[in-house]
């Protein structure tokens, strides 16, 4: 393994009606709260009102920013830094998503910022601070509830980043409540088992040769969601499945499984560049664009893909060569996703090759990229193309 230092700040509160600790965890000095959420659900679910309950109990003044984006947007971002400054917000609480949280996580660097929030994400500069803020989670997917890692959309440009700045960006406190995630609509739900499989996957494929542990945890916890997930879909109020999936979709990106060696992560940036120019579902990108990333690096290294087809979907490699198990293995992700309803190609989302070269521009932006396997302009058009 390479030498490494792990330290994850957030405070993780989980169960049920774990919401009431909310009073405790909001710093005593606390005056004013911004509370951050996305287009209402919250609302009807009624997670909104157990919140206020609690902040109501506190006597802070509360301002509230509604309507951040599935692909946050630097607009939204803006909307909030302004509020902090004008405001003298001094905590902020996001409750929703991975996008919502991001954009608090945006916001909160930016309100200490005296530039543009866009010049974080681009880090043209860094944060040298930040409002504390925390977290009131409500989907299983991206894991932004306990890591410094945030995305951003600047739709007046097409381009979207992934950025983050620790300590500034980690939550001081995520709360899940398996139960605030039972109303979440089946499509998210799919693409939220999506995301966190492929955050996965993007840590599993690394070059480095002695990661014994850390290899069995990540297969481990994808087995367990491959076998949740058509049990949560068959009962999309299950209490005990959402349970499993939540966990496992913060698990998946806290930090815990990725000591000692350094993930891939092409995957992801080609997907941000799709969306950027075409603002689809983050996951419902990644579940077409990922098994063509594998095909297209699966002669790096044949032994990684085999052992991910043996251990990962139980392929059996009696009579077959390496090559073959690690093709098969593939196949058995991309069918496993299109069971569950994941969209198959670019073609699904009505898009084509017209913007190819737009979207190879913004992956290239900040030059090759990959960790497994360094990607150049051709490459990202060969499996854009292997995606239509």
């Amino acid at each position: 393994m390479d030498a490494f230092t792990f330290h994850n700040p957030t405070k993780l509160i989980f169960g049920r009606n774990q919401v009431e600790q909310l009073t405790e965890q909001i710093p005593n000095n606390t005056n004013k709260v911004l509370v951050v959420y996305g287009g209402g659900s919250i609302k009807k679910n009624g997670v909104y009102d157990d919140v206020m309950k609690e902040l109501n109990s506190l006597e802070v003044e509360v301002y509230e920013l509604s309507g951040v984006e599935p692909n946050p947007r630097l607009t939204t971002v803006r909307k909030g830094v302004d509020i902090c400054k004008k405001e003298n917000i001094d905590f902020i609480l996001a409750v929703g998503g991975g996008s919502v949280i991001d954009c608090t996580k945006t916001i909160a660097a930016g309100a200490k910022y005296e530039g543009d929030a866009w010049d974080l994400v681009t880090r043209q500069a860094t944060p040298e601070g930040a409002i504390p803020f925390g977290t009131v989670l409500t989907l299983a997917a991206t894991g932004s509830e306990m890591n410094g890692g945030a995305v951003i959309t600047n739709w007046e440009t097409n381009e979207k980043y992934g950025w983050g700045f620790a300590p500034y960006t980690y939550p001081t406190f995520s709360i899940l409540d398996p139960q605030n995630t039972v109303t979440v609509p089946r499509d998210q739900t799919i693409y939220g088992i999506v995301d966190m499989m492929s955050h996965l996957m993007e840590q599993y494929f690394h070059n480095n040769t002695q990661s014994p542990v850390q290899d069995e945890m990540v297969e481990g916890v994808l087995r367990t969601v491959i076998d949740t997930a058509p049990k949560l879909l068959d009962d999309l109020t299950s209490y005990e499945h959402r349970e499993t999936v939540l966990y496992a979709g913060t698990i998946a990106l806290n930090g815990m499984l990725q000591m000692g060696y350094r993930g891939d992560w092409a995957s992801h940036n080609i997907e941000h560049a799709v969306s950027a120019v075409y603002d689809i579902p983050h996951a419902g990108g990644l579940a077409i664009l990922f098994p063509n990333w594998m095909k297209h690096n699966v002669e790096v290294n044949v032994s990684r893909f085999a052992r991910f087809a043996e251990k990962v979907f139980q392929v059996d490699p009696e009579g077959k060569s390496e090559r073959e198990v690690a093709e098969q293995g593939i196949e058995e992700l991309r069918s496993f996703w299109s069971s569950l309803g994941a969209p198959e190609t670019l073609a699904d989302y009505d898009i084509n090759d017209d913007q190819f070269n737009v979207i190879i521009n913004r992956a290239m932006k900040r030059g090759a990229f990959g960790n497994f396997n360094k990607l150049e302009d051709e490459d990202v058009a060969k499996i854009l193309e292997m995606s239509k």
